[in-house]
């Protein structure tokens, strides 16, 4: 066969999902990829190096490995945990790899030995348990899962061994080395690309080695065209470059593209050219329609001018977003993801927090799907309402959402859903639950929704109905007065009355919560604990998190700051990262010191501990420098009609 007859190439696109992201199912970024891509004809693969970078080092040779690090550091710079680890390695190395095959299903009876406490090594992390053994009982654990739930107690204690071992590999390996935030300091609101510059110029670490042969390992594998690596975090920004890097180095001819959550909110002013070095086109928001341009562009078919939100540097150096109006892909029409090619008997089930709402996040294999693009009520003053991915509010019909569903379970075997929409349409997910009690489709499912209204109790049980296990939305601060000047668009009592009618219903619910809000005071923030005690006091809520309030340059407040009262500081020459922002509150609360008690209370509050307690106990100061709460004991029994 002469070469002009020869058959033009097989034009593959791989997406790939950079360390950190999560350990116990996708991230589903690849999957919505590869099932439009798939979709619209194109060959697309995908892969997780996120997984298979802590299943590589955490193998015997891995662990053999960290110990020749470790070694390598002077006696007096090494941590509790390192020395533990040394003084226990041969137990760590013949532990490791049963200990992941039971975290992945493969070994259940293993549950015996891990639950007895003799079989592995115990360092630091397991000291947290003591705090549970109130009484001397000698059983930490037996408020939480009793003479039952073995395998739920020995998945706890596998998981504060694997959590001390990536404590070794901080100490001694790599200092950024996160199951979640990996590196994120080098990335999240960097003004300039240097330190991240820096750090890929630096000698590689054995994180780096790893991450780079198992780089090396799926080009040869699937020998793509285009590369797309999602780095929805600031936790998989370094590594994803890593990555680049390694592909630039061996395989020139492929072209990256970087795209996903970090790049939407914190590169939208990106005019750093060294970027480019790594990565050859950036784009923004939703995927598809950019992706679809750009592989017409790189099949010679569309010029560069003609691509839609992507940035590119030109012949001259300079980076250039080239911003060809074309219609997104409607939501309707993007296709059901697909899993396929990603190893999800291999994902681990962890169980680091016992509270029975807060541990799906890291507990079991989800299949994470969308009800809708966007936010239905985009109002709120702390979000980022002016991006697409809330601004853009689009849904599909419930017939649609259920076919994927069908689809996805019949593909993964797995019938368990976690929607991530930014907020649930309550009308969207009622003609889901009819839906699906129609098809008689089983599945258990949760999302996050706000607590508006319109949920009641008889819509809960409709949804309960239909397999909703959990709901989480935002309270944020549970104060009236911040609440509308978030413009959240609920009141607490509301909010106590929505999350009862979950409850009765069977339904998990969790809080999102929030400190630091702009005017927030020391006695709005004691007010707002004693609302979110009685919350849990009265059986509204079963878990909650508060989180420090920050400013983006996206939101309402970063762009009105009069409004709210507060003043911005002025913000460096940013060539790279641009999202949160300082800002200055002339109430000039010590947030500071007020985060740790909120945070001390909700962990205790969830573990059912000290709920009756007058709030200021969880702060550490002085009882004349903390008010009490003008907040009625009975406020919420009243608001629900007790």
């Amino acid at each position: 066969m002469s070469e002009s007859h020869l058959p033009a190439p097989t034009f593959r696109v791989l997406s790939l999902i950079p360390p950190m992201t999560q350990l116990n199912t996708p991230y589903p970024s690849t999957a919505y990829l590869t099932g439009f891509l798939r979709s619209q004809g194109v060959d697309a693969v995908q892969e997780d190096l996120a997984l298979a970078l802590v299943l590589e080092l955490f193998t015997p040779n891995g662990l053999a490995q960290v110990r020749a690090s470790a070694l390598a550091q002077p006696e007096a710079q090494r941590s509790a945990s390192v020395n533990y680890f040394l003084d226990y390695f041969e137990s760590y190395q013949s532990t490791i790899a049963p200990t992941l095959a039971f975290l992945q299903g493969r070994d259940a009876t293993l549950s015996h030995r891990i639950a007895g406490r003799g079989f592995l090594p115990e360092g630091p992390r397991f000291a947290s348990l003591d705090a549970y053994d109130d009484e001397g009982s000698g059983d930490p654990l037996a408020w939480a899962f009793g003479a039952l739930g073995q395998q739920d107690r020995a998945r706890h204690l596998a998981t504060l061994y694997l959590n001390d071992l990536a404590d070794v590999l901080r100490d001694a390996v790599d200092s950024r080395f996160e199951f979640v935030r990996y590196a994120e300091q080098l990335a999240g609101s960097q003004a300039t690309f240097e330190p991240l510059a820096q750090a890929l110029a630096a000698a590689p670490t054995l994180v780096d080695d790893t991450l780079q042969a198992l780089t090396l390992a799926v080009i040869a594998k699937h020998q793509p065209q285009l590369v797309l690596l999602s780095v929805p975090f600031p936790g998989a920004v370094y590594a994803a470059f890593r990555m680049a890097q390694t592909i630039k180095a061996h395989h020139p001819h492929i072209h990256i593209g970087l795209g996903g959550g970090f790049v939407n909110t914190e590169l939208r002013e990106l005019t750093e050219p060294r970027v480019f070095d790594y990565v050859d086109f950036i784009s923004l928001d939703a995927g598809e329609r950019p992706l679809l341009a750009l592989l017409e562009h790189l099949q010679g078919k569309r010029s560069v001018q003609r691509l839609v939100r992507t940035f590119v540097r030109n012949d001259t150096g300079e980076v250039r977003l080239m911003n060809w109006a074309e219609p997104d892909v409607p939501f309707e029409d993007v296709g059901t993801p697909t899993w396929d090619g990603l190893p999800l008997d291999r994902y681990l089930s962890l169980l680091d927090m016992l509270n029975p709402m807060h541990r799906l996040w890291s507990d079991g294999r989800w299949n994470k799907l969308t009800v809708a693009h966007g936010c239905y009520w985009k109002k709120c003053s702390f979000c980022d309402v002016s991006l697409d991915y809330i601004s853009r509010y689009e849904t599909a019909s419930a017939s649609t959402l259920v076919d994927r569903i069908e689809k996805i379970v019949a593909e993964t075997g797995q019938t368990g859903f976690h929607f991530v929409d930014e907020a649930a349409p309550p009308k969207a997910l009622k003609a889901l639950a009819e839906e699906l009690l129609r098809r008689k489709v089983h599945i258990s499912w949760w999302g996050n929704i706000r607590f508006e209204k319109t949920f009641t109790p008889e819509l809960a049980e409709l949804l309960a109905q239909s397999g909703c296990i959990a709901m989480s939305g935002g309270l944020e601060v549970a104060s009236d007065r911040l609440l509308s000047l978030m413009k959240k668009g609920v009141s607490v009592e509301q909010v106590a009355q929505v999350t009862k009618g979950f409850s009765e219903a069977g339904i998990l619910v969790h809080a999102y919560l929030m400190y630091g809000f702009p005017t927030q005071t020391l006695q709005d923030t004691v007010d707002a604990l004693e609302y979110v005690r009685q919350l849990f006091e009265n059986g509204c809520i079963q878990s909650g998190f508060f989180h420090r309030f920050a400013c983006t340059v996206h939101s309402p407040v970063g762009q009105n700051p009069a409004d709210y009262g507060v003043q911005v500081v002025p913000l460096p020459e940013v060539s790279f990262a641009k999202n949160d922002i300082a800002f200055i509150d002339p109430t000039g609360t010590d947030h500071d010191t007020l985060g740790l008690g909120l945070k001390k209370a909700i962990y205790n509050y969830m573990h059912g501990v000290g709920v009756e307690e007058d709030v200021r106990q969880w702060f550490e100061l002085p009882k004349a420098k903390c008010p009490k709460t003008t907040v009625p004991r009975h406020k919420i029994a009243k608001a629900l009609g007790y």
